[in-house]
């Protein structure tokens, strides 16, 4: 019997989850066996899992879980060097330089354990099964213009919150524009033909503001981009690769400009990759703006866990996404899970 076990997260402020009740039910119909440890953030009830039928344990337990169960979470387990044994579902960030990301896989090899990377667990054509970039988009072009609202106020944008729905955000953020009685800003996407660049280009069109929205086409020249320092507000949507332009060259902080926030949705500034020169770490809940320079000001907000913000929306989104692949779970070592076991002794070498 397959054995899945939706571990606690340990991130503060990370109220999502991989799985819901529903889909939980769904897999133990079908055989698997469900373990849901108990989470003092999550937002999705742990009573609502025990209906379903699933066995309850203790927050942070999966340490002690058997070898054969397959730990799922979604976000970075505790930095405390400990060996890993089992296989875990995750997203990793390992496999693009990242320092954080080295020392996770030499834990996995310390333990023999494996990572299936939420990130490369993808189709034949290499496009990824299930993504939380909808409302990582929507939530990062939110955070951004509460930036540059919190500039026109002179200040610097102060903590963020999980919000009950996008309708709530949307109240909010429509109250507060209103309040500041100025016009809107323009914002440039680049990536807005993608997942992320969509929920971004629908919050800034539920907001009224005015959008330029940039793919693949747009950026084939390699560079440089001065439309991007057109704007007010820049959005990057596509991840770090090898061949990735640089859209924000350091020199943009000096030079003249409109823009006076970069929102980095994509957020892997210790990429060897990154796109934006201007900054080289994340941002968080309590500050959630970088000031990468003082006049004329510019702002950098790239937090990593965007979608949290609102938690139960991303979550069952995700979910619904990932469901028919988490049923193929019994034979792991094919389709999506043997291309991301594939990804993970590449880099283990």
């Amino acid at each position: 019997m397959t054995h899945i076990w939706v571990r606690s997260e340990a991130r503060a402020h990370e109220e999502r989850v991989g799985l819901t009740p529903q889909g939980a039910a769904k897999l133990l119909a079908a055989g698997y066996q469900v373990t849901v440890e108990e989470s003092t953030q999550r937002s999705l009830p742990i009573a609502d899992y025990a209906a379903a039928g699933c066995d309850v344990t203790p927050e942070f337990s999966w340490v002690d879980a058997p070898d054969n169960a397959i730990i799922f979470g979604l976000k970075e387990l505790p930095e405390d060097g400990t060996p890993l044994r089992h296989r875990h579902i995750m997203f990793g960030h390992a496999y693009k330089g990242q320092p954080s990301g080295k020392v996770l896989l030499n834990r996995f090899k310390a333990g023999g354990g494996t990572l299936y990377d939420l990130e490369y667990l993808t189709e034949e054509d290499g496009r990824r099964v299930a993504a939380f970039g909808y409302w990582a988009g929507y939530a990062g072009a939110a955070v951004s213009l509460m930036c540059w609202m919190a500039q026109q106020n002179g200040k610097v944008a102060g903590p963020v919150k999980a919000y009950p729905s996008a309708n709530h955000l949307l109240m909010e953020l429509q109250q507060d524009l209103m309040a500041l009685g100025t016009d809107r800003p323009t914002a440039l996407i680049i990536g807005a033909l993608g997942r992320v660049g969509t929920g971004a280009a629908d919050l800034c069109q539920a907001m009224g503001v005015g959008t330029t929205k940039w793919d693949m086409a747009e950026t084939a020249s390699g560079g440089p981009f001065p439309e991007v320092l057109a704007h007010n507000i820049f959005l990057n949507c596509i991840l770090a690769r090898p061949g990735t332009p640089v859209f924000v060259p350091a020199s943009a902080k000096v030079a003249p400009r409109a823009l006076s926030v970069i929102g980095d949705i994509a957020c892997d500034p210790d990429s060897d990759f990154s796109p934006i020169k201007v900054y080289d770490r994340t941002t968080t809940w309590g500050a959630p703006a970088l000031r990468v320079h003082d006049r004329p000001v510019l702002d950098v907000t790239a937090i990593d866990n965007l979608p949290s913000l609102l938690p139960a929306e991303s979550s069952e989104d995700f979910a619904e996404q990932l469901l028919p692949h988490l049923m193929t779970l019994s034979d792991i070592s094919k389709g999506v899970w043997g291309r991301a076991q594939g990804w993970f002794d590449q880099a283990t070498r």
